[in-house]
């Protein structure tokens, strides 16, 4: 069944929408960078801040005096957060063509985002579209190419991650979700799901899809969405002509986040397999957190504990 017509699409620019919180230290660079990775496109920049007690909006009132500033009035997540820049870009008379949601601490190289936009809509051997295209990111320190593209979860991925690592798992698609092949990184290549840090969406997917889920405060929003809009006849494809620096987070080092991506992580399994399967999934997660808690790493000995109490599974993971 062919996608519903775009509510969103129209001549318009397109929406650079970015999600803020505390943002003060990254912002000035990624306002400096937008105007050459913006390059041969139109666009406009929308910014939701969840509640920064920073610098942060008033920096973006000096600096980018021009973009929407929608204040969500607190600490809504980044899933909340897009929806509310995409509620505010879908009020623009004419529209948008597409949406780039992008992190503050992304750095574009040059038409980056053109490569993006111009991908989306691409048709595919099986009959689906491009409906989110990403780039090829790179790492600050050394400017090494990240793995950023992802498999969609399953019990013997979660077990070969466990068991081998992910990635060592990575080369091969049945253990692990994390892809590691060089080839994969080095021409057009659609994954299941591709690292949110930077996309590219088209006004119809986006139409198709609907908004964001909400209920994942931070971690796996990402996931959720493009597998949803695979789920819909819209693919997720790398465009490594596209290039972006990414200053990274900490989520490998934090228990607190760590914990809140895994418990997210399997909460996302259960909701699109049965009780069976999930309790499987869970428990291949778990050996994982376990072992390498057992090697003293603090955020996994965090996120094993999260994982035996069935309450936490239960609730919906925030700050």
């Amino acid at each position: 069944m062919p996608p519903k017509p775009a509510e969103h699409q129209g001549t318009g620019p397109v929406a650079v929408l970015v999600v803020t919180w505390n943002s003060a230290k990254v912002l000035p660079e990624f306002i400096a960078s937008l105007p050459d990775g913006m390059a041969g496109l139109e666009w406009r920049l929308v910014v939701a801040d969840n509640d920064s007690a920073d610098d942060t909006v008033a920096l973006l009132r000096t600096l980018a005096p021009d973009a929407t500033i929608v204040q969500t009035g607190r600490n809504a997540g980044y899933a909340a957060g897009v929806n509310a820049a995409l509620g505010a870009a879908a009020r623009w008379d004419g529209g948008f063509r597409a949406a780039l949601v992008c992190n503050p601490d992304i750095r574009m190289r040059q038409g980056c985002a053109k490569v993006l936009v111009d991908a989306l809509g691409t048709g595919l051997p099986d009959g689906d579209r491009v409906g989110i295209s990403v780039p090829l990111l790179y790492e600050e320190q050394d400017g090494t190419p990240l793995h950023s593209l992802r498999r969609e979860s399953s019990v013997t991925r979660a077990l070969g991650e466990a068991v081998i690592g992910n990635r060592r798992a990575g080369r091969f698609p049945r253990w692990s979700e994390l892809v590691t092949d060089p080839a994969a990184y080095a021409a057009p290549t659609r994954a299941d799901w591709a690292t949110g840090a930077l996309m590219a969406l088209s006004a119809q997917c986006l139409d198709a899809c609907g908004p964001w889920d909400e209920s994942f405060f931070l971690y796996s929003e990402e996931t959720e969405y493009c597998l949803r809009a695979g789920d819909r006849g819209f693919a997720t494809r790398l465009e490594p002509a596209a290039g972006a620096l990414h200053l990274g987070g900490d989520s490998q080092v934090s228990p607190r986040l760590w914990t809140l991506l895994t418990l997210n992580r399997v909460r996302l399994y259960g909701r699109r397999h049965g009780p069976l399967a999930s309790t499987a999934f869970r428990a291949a997660v778990l050996l994982r957190e376990t072992s390498r808690a057992a090697l003293g790493r603090r955020a996994s000995r965090a996120a094993a504990a999260a994982l035996l109490r069935p309450s936490a599974l239960r609730a919906t993971p925030g700050p």
